[in-house]
């Protein structure tokens, strides 16, 4: 009996490790039954108009955000690691779709929305395969400052987007700087009774976000817009209306695509999944933080697969953890993620008896929606912090941000993490290189040049490598020690190198140490290494390094080898073989 209870343990321990809905829900407290379904149905307000609003963005009709809210919130919320991130369409990746998918579909509304379907189960599958090899940590290597500029971008690429609806004209195609321009010609063009329902209910959310923070306001305004179409005649009046939403739900199938289509689809996909990871990871730390508990990057993956796959099968298209909406859902309240759970049932009974009503709705008051939900992308202050802060994070930002708005958001991503990662690669190619002095009155050593009143030690030249050892960096180390023996007004006896600062040596850095070691020796000067991690003096050793570096072992440190040597005063440089006695030569 004990041996089957055992069992039974061990079988819940791997599910939760899987679904971690089946750990809570176990222990699960009925107090906090009320606030998730409070914060549910507060979720659920703010997400429909939203979703709506991102499904115009896709250039998909209204029913495509409805579903894929619907079903990937179904599912999401068993395997998600973060209780409080809710799993929507987004702003930025529907803007992704819908100026990426243009093109291949050919203006065929049906076929666009098909391979907007197969790129959801696109990025479902690439989300599964960064789970499965654990590549949570992926999204640490996007630059923070190349999120700041893509915001940016996408903030003033969808006010060119939204403006014509606006202001009751059709806007153009193409690029942030061809649709701008073609608005401002065009405002000739604008429709007043538009612009004065769009221009009210664009007021009436400026205000609810100062006066009723994280509250329903878009669904209050939603229902408005729909009711003053209906009492003042809009349509009458040229402003243009939301249409059929059809009722029911959609059949779950695979979309019909060709192979062909498959490897273009292949680079939004990428996108998407990288958009939606860093998204979604943004969040749940963020929650993690502020709340207590720990994030699992690696258990998102999963979530955000189950829910894209969800969507996919469902004539949905991408999603991810959308920011505005987990802060909605943490603020009405939510203990776990059941609140996400209720508000995918109650869009459920939307779309089976209610969207009819959404008919309705006026394109401006959408229009207005979709505004307000991405005004906070373009933040000044950010882009004066980086300019402030760090010139070379700027520079990612900025070219991110004209690439955006340039060459569209695709390639404005590429931009900025190309850019990025040239800066990353150059800094690991040029790593510093701190010549030690000794601190007065102790027995410690530090960088002379960020610190003028440390002591040379004379006869000896100190350096530290603040980097590993590889080999991409270790020509601009040779020539750093190589120019600083060259400039000193008198040539040093000894150069000892403090290793304590490079955890990895690869083959070519052992190589180098030891050309370096030999040419010193043909002048006359002596090299030893210190404080050398165990891994880097097994690499040493390996390569013969021992006699050539003037011993290698764990015990000598910087100011040993100076006491032996005599603090530069001795008659000459001691021989390798005097350099190891100064540690009496412990087993390593």
């Amino acid at each position: 009996m004990e041996h089957g209870l055992s069992s039974s343990s061990l079988s819940r321990s791997g599910l939760s490790r899987f679904a971690p809905a089946i750990g809570w829900l176990r222990s699960y407290n009925r107090s906090w039954l009320r606030p998730d379904a409070i914060a549910g149905v507060t979720l659920a307000a703010y997400m429909l108009p939203a979703g709506i609003g991102d499904a115009s963005l896709a250039g998909l009709p209204a029913q495509a955000g409805i579903y894929a809210c619907l079903l990937s919130g179904l599912v999401f919320w068993l395997f998600c690691s973060s209780r409080n991130t809710a799993i929507t369409v987004t702003s930025a990746i529907s803007l992704l779709v819908g100026s990426t998918l243009g093109d291949l579909a050919r203006g065929d509304s049906a076929r666009f929305g098909i391979l907007a379907a197969c790129t959801a189960l696109f990025v479902a599958g690439i989300f599964l395969l960064a789970w499965l090899v654990k590549a949570g940590a992926i999204v640490n290597f996007i630059s923070e400052a190349c999120l700041v500029g893509f915001k940016a971008g996408v903030g003033l690429y969808l006010a060119s987007t939204q403006l014509p609806k606006l202001f009751g004209f059709k806007g153009a195609d193409g690029s942030f700087w061809r649709r701008s321009g073609y608005f401002l010609t065009h405002l000739g063009e604008t429709n007043t009774a538009a612009l004065a329902v769009g221009g009210v209910a664009l007021a009436v959310l400026g205000l609810g976000k100062v006066f009723l923070k994280n509250r329903p306001v878009a669904l209050f305004v939603l229902v408005g817009g729909i009711a003053a179409a209906s009492l003042a005649g809009l349509a009458g009046r040229g402003v243009k209306l939301l249409g059929e939403v059809p009722q029911g739900l959609p059949p779950i199938r695979l979309p019909a695509v060709f192979w062909s289509e498959l490897n273009d689809l292949l680079p939004l996909a990428v996108a998407c999944f990288m958009l939606g990871a860093v998204e979604s990871a943004a969040i749940g730390r963020m929650f993690a933080e502020k709340n207590g508990g720990r994030f699992d990057s690696n258990q998102e993956f999963l979530g955000l697969a189950a829910g894209n796959l969800a969507a996919g099968l469902g004539a949905g298209f991408p999603v991810s953890g959308g920011m505005s909406q987990s802060l909605v859902n943490e603020s009405g309240g939510s203990r776990t993620p059941l609140s996400g759970l209720v508000a995918a049932l109650i869009i459920l009974i939307v779309s089976l008896f209610f969207s009819g009503l959404l008919r309705d709705l006026p394109q401006p008051v959408l229009a207005a929606i979709v505004l307000a939900a991405v005004a906070g992308l373009f933040k000044v202050s950010e882009l004066k912090y980086l300019w402030r802060a760090d010139r070379s994070e700027f520079v990612v930002a900025a070219a991110t941000l004209l690439g955006v708005l340039g060459s569209g958001l695709l390639r404005g991503v590429l931009i900025g993490s190309l850019i990025s990662l040239v800066q990353l690669l150059r800094r690991a190619a040029r790593p510093h290189v701190a010549f030690l002095g000794r601190i007065p009155g102790t027995k410690r050593f530090s960088d002379l040049a960020r610190h003028a009143d440390n002591e040379p030690v004379p006869g000896i030249l100190i350096f530290r490598v603040e980097a590993s050892l590889a080999y991409f960096n270790i020509e601009h180390m040779h020539d750093a020690v190589m120019d600083k023996v060259a400039s000193e007004t008198v040539r040093p006896r000894l150069v000892l190198c403090d290793l304590s600062t490079s955890p990895y040596v690869d083959l070519q850095g052992a190589h180098m140490l030891a050309g370096l070691a030999s040419e010193l020796e043909a002048t006359g000067i002596r090299m030893a290494v210190v404080e050398a991690r165990s891994s880097v003096r097994d690499r040493l050793r390996a390569e013969g390094l021992d006699e050539k570096l003037g011993g290698i072992d764990r015990f000598r440190t910087v100011a040993e080898v100076v006491e032996a040597f005599g603090g530069g005063g001795g008659a000459g440089s001691p021989p390798p073989s005097d350099l190891k006695k100064a540690a009496g030569r412990r087993p390593d």
